[in-house]
């Protein structure tokens, strides 16, 4: 699926403009939505592609815009928000009952996410799953609660903010100072003699080939697990376990209990067996899916078998 139709993006100069120009793109009803993405995964009609894309594009620069306190440039957080939203065009399958934007968000901040931690140093963020999940949250935590100066935090805040992210609070500190220190170039001179620099003393602790491969399918196989268990569900489940879990800002019951003309209560119940229903689909596809795998494997190894 190629970009070059897409409204240019030059550059923070040009984003105004841009986001001006894809506003003029109109949103799509559901069962327009439902025949381009037919069209396009029965077809493979580009001009359908354009246009779900296209009808997607402020809901890049909305998310887009929520990435913009890590000190890289708003407009090409966009542009990598638009590769996730190709891919999740690509892969999006209408039979499973649900909108494109309700998957397409996860590829969307998936994508730019990525960006992120390619664009920042190593020495200042860390590399497992709870110290990328703390590095994206901090920030957020921190402005919900007024602690957005820089420096260290005060030990209220910290007790808070570790509380909140479910954290100790000396992984919180550090991950506090490495975000608000200066980034310091690998290429600097470690001595005054200018023949050792700092990136020389750095062990590699970056994953080998097929280790990223594999984490990379294994989070394709969630995505997909649960976009299958998303279409499962009833039409009112899908759209509060949505609002409720698969949110950045999660709506609150009272919200719900309006839209929908219940209580808050029957809201809470709605999304505990939403939730539940979930897990459940997905860890029978999971087996389903491995066994067959199995079996697979099994027949090939018996055809391999000498006579």
């Amino acid at each position: 699926m190629s970009s070059r139709a897409l409204p240019a993006l030059a550059g923070e100069s040009g984003l105004s403009r841009y986001l001006s120009e894809i506003k003029k793109f109109p949103l799509l009803a559901p069962e327009e939505e439902y025949m381009l993405a037919k069209r396009w995964k029965e077809h493979q009609d580009p001009r359908a592609a354009h246009k779900l894309v296209t009808s997607h594009l402020r809901l890049v620069a909305k998310i887009a815009m929520g990435y913009r306190g890590y000190g890289l440039p708003t407009s090409e957080i966009i542009a990598e928000g638009n590769v996730g939203l190709m891919q999740a065009v690509k892969r999006f399958e209408p039979e499973r009952g649900f909108r494109l934007a309700t998957y397409a968000m996860w590829w969307i901040r998936a994508s730019i996410q990525e960006f992120i931690l390619r664009s920042w140093s190593l020495v200042k963020i860390g590399t497992t799953t709870d110290q990328k999940k703390l590095f994206f949250n901090l920030r957020k935590a921190k402005s919900k609660i007024n602690a957005i100066e820089e420096g260290d935090l005060t030990p209220e805040h910290v007790a808070v903010l570790a509380d909140q992210l479910g954290v100790g609070e000396d992984e919180l500190i550090s991950m506090n100072r490495r975000l608000s220190a200066p980034d310091s170039s690998l290429n600097a001179p470690l001595r005054s003699d200018g023949e050792s620099e700092w990136q020389d003393w750095l062990p590699d602790e970056t994953l080998d080939q097929e280790t990223r491969m594999a984490e990379t399918q294994e989070v394709d196989e969630r995505k997909e697990l649960l976009a299958a268990a998303l279409g499962e569900l009833p039409e009112r489940e899908r759209e509060i376990i949505a609002a409720r879990r698969l949110q950045d800002e999660p709506a609150t019951l009272e919200e719900l209990s309006h839209k929908f003309g219940i209580s808050r209560e029957r809201v809470r119940q709605i999304e505990v067996r939403a939730f539940d229903r979930l897990q459940r689909a997905m860890k029978s596809a999971l087996r389903e899916k491995r066994a067959g795998m199995a079996e697979l494997r099994a027949a090939t190894q018996a055809e391999e078998r000498p006579d």
